[in-house]
């Protein structure tokens, strides 16, 4: 299924005028309220924590890809993943275009630089996919690279399979209304301006490309030991709590023990004196 076969090829509900980008896009048929939603948040970020601890504590190995249209909501569910997790023990990696040196590597090598050891999750925000997306669209890559990439990845992913790694992959579906609605609010956000570089706008103009080379791709890397999840993501608030929700049960963990912490008593004074606040500098106090 591409993406442009849903979710915009659905009956739209009528534009609430009160839904913003953090909520439903107008293609949702019902919004979530936010007391839910933050309070179902709340509920996922505490068993992600749980987990956290079990990957440590048995030292499992978890890898999560987050791939999809830009905008498409990818960033939204990472940053809500990182907000109650020990970036020490999970780590985003968002690699930069290859340099010199690394397009003369083989082509998984600066990925598997940044796979997790034991006791570790790392989230790709886009990853080896790149290839069979950007690169095969926007002519970064040739016939026989593109080839050789999906004869290959479905091996590759087996390997980390079969060695013990978790893997997990997210496809965000955003219908192209809604993208464009997103990428709107950004042109007219200085704030989040950004965003948006130019290979994302130049992406834009080739919507149906990139629709057959994600179609493709889905034909040779979604098998039954490493499949493709993919993620609606017109509504954000829906999004963030499906894709928290569906890693959790990927991810087999129990709950640990309580670690019970108890302070220690603070140093007894033994004559210290505070250097005098003159002979620092203070942040002014504007507020």
């Amino acid at each position: 299924m591409s993406d442009t076969d849903a979710p915009d090829g659905a009956t739209r509900a009528p534009t609430d005028p009160d839904v913003g980008l953090d909520d439903a896009g107008p293609g949702a048929a019902t919004k979530l309220k936010k007391k839910v939603y933050e309070e179902e948040l709340a509920r996922l970020q505490l068993e992600l924590v749980k987990m956290e601890d079990w990957v440590k504590a048995k030292g499992l190995r978890v890898v999560v890809i987050f791939e999809g249209r830009d905008a498409a909501g990818k960033g939204g569910v990472i940053k809500r993943i990182m907000a109650s997790v020990n970036p020490r023990i999970c780590r985003v990696v968002a690699l930069a275009a290859p340099n010199e040196r690394e397009k003369g590597q083989w082509y998984f090598q600066r990925y598997v630089d940044q796979l997790p050891t034991a006791g570790e999750i790392v989230l790709f925000d886009r990853s080896w996919y790149n290839r069979a997306g950007v690169e095969r669209v926007m002519g970064f890559a040739t016939d026989d690279q593109i080839a050789e990439f999906m004869r290959a990845c479905p091996e590759f992913e087996r390997m980390l399979i079969r060695s013990g790694t978790i893997l997990v992959k997210f496809w965000f579906s955003v219908s192209d209304a809604e993208q464009e609605r997103r990428f709107q609010a950004r042109i007219n956000d200085p704030a989040k301006r950004w965003k948006l570089s130019p290979m994302d706008l130049e992406a834009r103009s080739r919507w149906v490309e990139f629709s057959r080379a994600k179609d493709e791709m889905f034909r040779y890397t979604d098998t039954e030991d490493s499949p493709w999840w993919v993620v609606e993501s017109d509504d954000k608030r829906r999004a963030h709590l499906n894709s928290i929700t569906h890693l959790l049960s990927q991810v087999p963990y129990e709950d640990l023990p309580d670690q019970v912490l108890t302070l220690p008593p603070r140093q007894q004074d033994d004559g210290y004196v505070r250097p005098p606040r003159s002979s620092q500098r203070y942040v002014p106090q504007v507020w």
